[in-house]
């Protein structure tokens, strides 16, 4: 502005300034205007500030969280209460993955670059300011400068702009979705690692009291050997089993080891933090007729497949807008000026794309095979659903019916060992049958831990595949497999 208004100064009363106070008067006032609207564009203008990353883990310690459970978004943890200070049953110990999982907290991120698309999407294009200047050099009095000023929007961006509003808004709902699956996989892992957790110390507990068994027995044999009571064969036979159960106990705590410090990470707590779980794992039976209901409900409760949707709408949004921004490309706004002979002049000026070849065809088909490609996607996952829904389903069928035929059995182990543990005390029984009947029923017991964890994985998965993830946990039907989780 300053040197515009020393140029003025220079050339008024020059040979070829004639006129030019009027000029000059309207550039410094333009200068002044411009000078105005660079000062609030750069006051609106955002800033820098860097933010370095972090160079120490973000542990955090389950005591010192608070979970709002009426905000949650997991179905059956709305209204569970959260406590950590008398430990962790599965509910609290799912809520603490989901609100505290690293992975997570990146992922919800995503949210706000959703959230700031949808911003720029409903965002019009700034106007177009066009400004000359003419200094006549030569030719007849009288001289006098000339300029131009030109205002201009673009009318063609309201077209599709609420198209592309649309589609963002689809997008953003798409994402918020996306982290809603994400938050469904972490609770449903959290679940998974629960259970083996629980069934990996109930297997702690009977490999212990079978080596207890093995280990007494090899020193029965031992002393029977030393007095010629016992072939080295039969002693040597003792050893072997209690050196298998040894080896047993020390695979467990290997297992043990790596499912705790997994389930530590999942919740975002420090490693070894082993925070103490109690409670009962509970699972709901589904006859055929709730499966199938299940099933047909699948689309509207599964959040992958609502996802999917949302996506698929803001596709459709997105050929609507292609298909809008076939129109010329029109920008339109007033104009006015003086020129070097003194003639001032307003007008409207506009500027039309003539859409000759290219009528924006190659974005329409771009936007349309896209389209397509997210329809074949969602019914490769819907079928992928169902099918994985139904395998699921009859896996639990099977597993449930050996899980009670197993447990019959364990019941007339359980008598038999009681009755053979008082025989065996009595002297009425040799050691090696009581051996075989005791090893017997804690080889039973195994598999039905296992078995029964294997049944409660299958329950788990198949609640997240109805797209219902977690029983509300005052259900009074529960599955036949439910046993109590320990540190």
């Amino acid at each position: 502005m300053w040197t515009l208004h020393r140029f003025c100064q220079r050339n008024i009363a020059g040979p070829l300034g004639f006129g030019a106070a009027s000029q000059c008067a309207v550039f410094a006032a333009a200068g002044r205007l411009t000078t105005l609207s660079l000062a609030l564009l750069l006051s609106a203008c955002a800033t820098y500030q860097p933010r370095p990353l972090p160079l120490t883990p973000d542990w955090t310690d389950a005591n010192a969280i608070k979970v709002p459970a009426g905000k949650f978004r997991i179905p059956g943890a709305q209204s569970h209460p959260f406590n950590a200070g008398n430990g962790l049953d599965m509910y609290e110990t799912v809520m603490l993955a989901v609100v505290n999982n690293p992975g997570l907290k990146a992922k919800r991120a995503k949210a706000g670059v959703a959230a700031a698309q949808l911003l720029q999407a409903g965002l019009l294009p700034n106007p177009q300011l066009a400004t000359s200047f003419l200094h006549p050099l030569a030719g007849p009095p009288p001289f006098s400068n000339g300029y131009s000023l030109g205002l201009t929007e673009q009318l063609t961006a309201l077209i599709s702009r609420g198209a592309k509003k649309a589609s963002a808004r689809a997008h953003a709902r798409q994402v918020n979705l996306d982290i809603l699956w994400q938050e469904w996989q972490v609770a449903q892992r959290a679940r998974q690692l629960y259970i083996q957790v629980s069934a990996q110390a109930r297997l702690r507990d009977v490999l212990g009291t079978q080596h207890k068994l093995y280990a007494a027995n090899y020193q029965r044999d031992q002393k029977a050997l030393r007095h010629g009571n016992l072939t080295l064969s039969t002693t040597s036979a003792d050893l072997v089993l209690l050196v298998n159960a040894n080896t047993q106990l020390r695979t467990l705590e290997r297992q043990r080891n790596t499912t705790w410090h997994k389930l530590d990470e999942l919740m975002g707590l420090a490693p070894d933090a082993r925070p103490k779980l109690n409670g009962k794992i509970h699972f709901a039976d589904l006859s055929k007729q709730q499966f199938a209901a299940a099933i047909a409900r699948l689309p509207d409760r599964r959040p992958d497949l609502v996802a999917l949707q949302a996506g698929y709408q803001s596709q459709e949004q997105s050929v609507r807008a292609a298909i809008l921004q076939q129109f010329p490309k029109l920008s339109i706004g007033p104009s006015g000026g003086t020129d070097t002979g003194k003639v001032t002049t307003i007008g409207l000026s506009a500027t039309l794309s003539l859409p000759l070849f290219n009528h924006n065809q190659g974005q329409i088909a771009i936007t349309r095979a896209t389209r397509t490609v997210l329809r074949q996607t969602y019914q490769a996952r819907l079928d992928q659903a169902v099918n994985q829904a139904h395998k699921t389903w009859r896996e639990v069928q099977i597993l449930t019916r050996q899980h009670q035929q197993l447990g019959a059995r364990l019941t007339e182990l359980k008598q038999t060992a009681t009755a053979a543990t008082r025989a065996f005390n009595n002297g009425d029984l040799s050691a090696g049958t009581f051996i075989n009947l005791r090893s017997s029923l804690l080889s039973k017991q195994v598999e039905a831990i296992r078995l029964e964890a294997s049944l409660q994985q299958a329950q788990a998965a198949l609640d997240i595949l109805l797209g219902q993830l977690l029983t509300p946990p005052d259900s009074t039907t529960t599955a036949g497999a439910s046993s109590g989780a320990h540190s």
